[in-house]
């Protein structure tokens, strides 16, 4: 019963695929930096990314998208230009004001035992940006989903269905300015730290939407932070500070939802609930700050940060109640926590070698002892990620990463070995027309436990894209990919950019 008890909730991040985030550090200050959140786009959904993270915090326990896939963006693509002068005033807020987005459908349906359709939604985002004067520029996106299968299903619960039914998100919307050689970024926004194909590990800023686990791609993933970012460009160094007064927490979803993160049924004789989720109090101190030094040294591009949190993703704390009916009751709660790592990278040619390392402390984990109150005891961790980008002949391309957390202090009654260990492989090849095969595979070397996506995509055009997947999750019940074993999909998404 203390195995079945101890239910891997350790959702402090996410392995989830993600797009490029590199060096707009060395491109210039704040504004230009957006660039590459413009090109984001997951390693699964347009072709692997440079920079594309994937979170370990779960897989231990614990933005816009281009016109095409290819084009790069300018800082003239992004706030727009002004018009060839006609002679006429114009309203200079309106100045170069361009629209970007996208349109999005996904329709999956899980094979496993019980079979059903899990997935049917229609989504859009719009973002507009413009410049006021020559110093001060701005953002705005909305983003709204609608899923018609949550209003008919029976397969799932009420509460899961009004959560699912419908979503609107305000997506990035801030203010660019520039003071005595200081950028500043104000408003809501994504900030990406980590540089890492398909992993979360230094990306520790951002919260993420997993009502549909990793599976979706990363700018629908993301959620921005409400935040106020300072940068100092000094060569080829560069200077962060971010302060996040309001916090913005990972969504989970509802109890009974498709990739909820308990899905282990209650030992026999025992019920299982679920309270609602404690979100701490808007107060100063539990805001989250935290600095990046950044450096081109020799051709190696390495930084180094410190961020101070109340953790984006939660930790389940557990209560038994013996009588009247013996009950387990799980809430969702969020420890206050520190981070520091640093980053690294060198391109040798036709190989990329990056990696990261993050200390991390004050993060809770669940045991499986029914003597400890909550069912949870901190424990301090090292994260450490190693990877290789290559690029083939025939236009393939070869990303192999090996990562390991090491737990220090370890409890002897943690789900979790002394030191988890994983690797992954992304494999993209260029097939005929415009077809290409891509294949992501997520394996921990501690135990049978995976999550393999192959798939195929469709390129008509350069804005226009059709993939037709399968999602195969393995592994124990209380595994970060286990607990899903009987999630397995096939599904078919088209996306058009604008």
């Amino acid at each position: 019963m203390q195995r079945l008890l101890a239910v891997s909730l350790a959702v402090a991040g996410a392995v989830m695929p993600t797009g490029p985030a590199q060096s707009t550090d060395r491109i210039g200050p704040t504004r230009l930096a957006q660039a590459a959140d413009d090109k984001q786009s997951d390693v699964l959904d347009s072709g692997p990314a440079e920079d594309a993270p994937l979170s370990r915090d779960d897989l231990f326990g614990d933005t816009d998208p281009p016109k095409s896939d290819d084009a790069p963006m300018s800082k003239d693509d992004l706030f727009g230009t002004s018009p060839p002068s006609t002679g006429k005033s114009q309203d200079s807020r309106f100045s170069g004001m361009k629209f970007r987005g996208f349109v999005q459908q996904e329709t999956a349906y899980t094979y496993a035992d019980p079979t059903h359709w899990s997935r049917a939604v229609f989504r859009t985002e719009v973002g507009a940006t413009g410049r006021i004067n020559s110093n001060l520029k701005w953002k705005a996106t909305i983003r709204g989903d609608v899923d018609p299968l949550y209003f008919g299903t029976d397969f799932y619960n009420d509460e899961v269905k009004r959560d699912e039914r419908a979503y609107f998100l305000v997506g990035e919307t801030y203010v660019d300015t520039s003071l005595k050689g200081w950028d500043l970024r104000i408003g809501r926004q994504n900030i990406v730290w980590g540089e890492m194909v398909g992993l979360f590990f230094a990306d520790v800023v951002s919260a993420k939407d997993m009502r549909s686990f990793i599976l979706p791609s990363f700018d629908i993933v993301r959620i921005p932070q409400w935040a106020g970012r300072a940068e100092y460009f000094i060569g080829d160094s560069h200077l962060e500070f971010i302060w996040i007064p309001y916090n913005t927490y990972d969504n989970i979803g509802r109890a009974g939802s498709e990739f909820f993160p308990v899905q282990a049924a209650p030992p026999p004789g025992f019920q299982q609930q679920f309270r609602g989720e404690v979100i701490p109090s808007q107060r100063f101190d539990n805001s989250n700050f935290g600095g990046r030094f950044s450096t081109l040294l020799d051709g190696w591009d390495m930084s180094a940060f410190y961020y101070r949190s109340t953790d984006a993703t939660a930790t389940f704390q557990r209560e038994i109640v013996l009588g009247p009916t013996p009950t387990i009751f799980w809430q969702p709660r969020h420890d206050r926590i520190w981070q520091a790592g640093g980053t690294f990278s060198k391109d040798l040619g036709p190989t990329v070698l990056k990696g990261e390392v993050i200390y991390s402390d004050g993060r809770s984990f669940n045991v499986t002892r029914l003597a400890e109150p909550t069912g949870l005891v901190s424990q301090n961790t090292w994260d450490w990620v190693l990877g290789f980008d290559l690029n083939l002949p025939r236009d393939t391309r070869l990303n192999i990463q090996g990562f390991q957390r090491i737990y220090l202090g370890h409890d002897p009654d943690l789900y979790y070995d002394r030191v988890e260990s994983g690797a992954s492989f992304l494999l993209n090849v260029k097939l005929v027309a415009k077809w290409e095969a891509e294949w992501l595979h997520i394996q921990s070397l501690n135990r049978q436990e995976y999550l393999s996506r192959p798939r195929i995509v469709w390129k008509p055009q350069p804005n226009l894209r059709v993939a037709f997947g399968v999602d195969v999750f393995e592994g124990p019940i209380t595994g970060f990919f286990g607990r899903y074993r009987d999630r397995d999909r096939v599904y078919v998404e088209t996306r058009y950019d604008f």
